[in-house]
């Protein structure tokens, strides 16, 4: 009797707690908080982008989101030591964010540094769940200077199946190409 007397007083608890909490994750709020930055990141205007994440980094030291889209526009700056640094500290944050592990990979393939970039393009297509044509590009692009080429050349095919026209011409140049003699 007590049992029942109980369950019945828990389940209205947990269904009442269950639409009060808040369920966005801080990934989630740090994005709409920082969503003036990112909107000039996407307008291309990366010089402002990073006064305005140099100035939330300090503002908010432990976001994530904010180190990542610093080091996005360090990226794009050819600033690469310190792209890969914000980067790091970024996914050292927060493990899951998909885009980080990308441009730290690209940061390390600029620094020719290719086991590195490989390895990080390789985080970036699982934590993507494979829906990234540009992260198997970036792998391709890794594994060809690796001489891992029967590899990169499906990383290329998977990227043209998810759209990406730069994997497409990729394939139509050696040592993809493949001329036939008649």
């Amino acid at each position: 009797m007590e049992v029942a007397l109980l369950l019945l007083l828990v389940i209205p608890y947990l269904v009442i707690r269950y639409f009060v909490i808040d369920h966005d994750t801080q990934t989630d709020k740090d994005r709409q908080r920082f969503n003036q930055g990112i909107q000039l990141i996407q307008k291309h205007q990366f010089s402002e982008a990073l006064l305005y994440f140099d100035q939330a980094v300090v503002q908010h030291p432990k976001s994530a989101v904010a180190y990542a889209y610093r080091g996005r526009c360090n990226l794009k700056h050819a600033n690469y030591y310190s792209a890969i640094y914000d980067l790091t500290h970024a996914l050292s944050l927060d493990n899951t964010i998909a885009d980080a592990y990308v441009d730290k990979g690209i940061a390390f393939y600029k620094l020719e540094m290719n086991q590195d970039a490989f390895r990080e393009f390789d985080k970036g297509v699982w934590h993507q769940r494979g829906q990234s044509p540009d992260a198997f590009r970036w792998r391709a692009l890794a594994r060809i200077q690796l001489q891992q080429l029967p590899q990169a050349e499906n990383d290329l095919k998977r990227a043209v199946a998810l759209g990406d026209e730069n994997a497409a011409f990729l394939l139509n140049q050696p040592p993809f190409s493949r001329k036939v003699l008649f």
